[in-house]
């Protein structure tokens, strides 16, 4: 049937072992895949919810909010917390400056903002 095979004992014995050592690398790369695949499917599905409001927040002492922003923004930076309805109300009202792309002032229905400080930018 297989006429490759060599034809003593002893080597038959090495191919068997060796394969043996193929397989057992071979399950243990499938059980990692699997592992990793089960990982980031229970990563998926129990992700946190996206927060309804948050604040981006400046660099330096203190951290202070430079930008409100709804939860699923793209305009937000790196340096963000979550914050409930009624700190993202305060902020605004603190004049902290609402994004102009989200637009959560709108959103909050605070008819009426202020421009709030101008960018660092728009002063150069």
């Amino acid at each position: 049937m297989f006429d490759d095979l060599p034809p003593d004992l002893a080597r038959l014995l090495t191919l068997r072992v060796w394969h043996t050592m193929w397989l057992q690398r071979i399950d243990s790369q499938i059980a990692a895949v699997q592992q990793r695949e089960a990982e980031q499917e229970h990563g998926c599905t129990n992700r946190p919810a996206e927060p309804d409001w948050i604040v981006e927040l400046g660099i330096g002492a203190g951290r202070p909010p430079i930008e409100v922003h709804i939860g699923g923004c793209y305009a937000a930076g790196k340096r963000r917390r979550p914050i409930p309805r009624d700190e993202a109300r305060r902020l605004l009202a603190a004049d902290v400056r609402a994004c102009g792309h989200c637009q959560p002032d709108n959103a909050l229905d605070i008819p009426d903002l202020p421009a709030g400080p101008a960018s660092p930018t728009a002063m150069h």
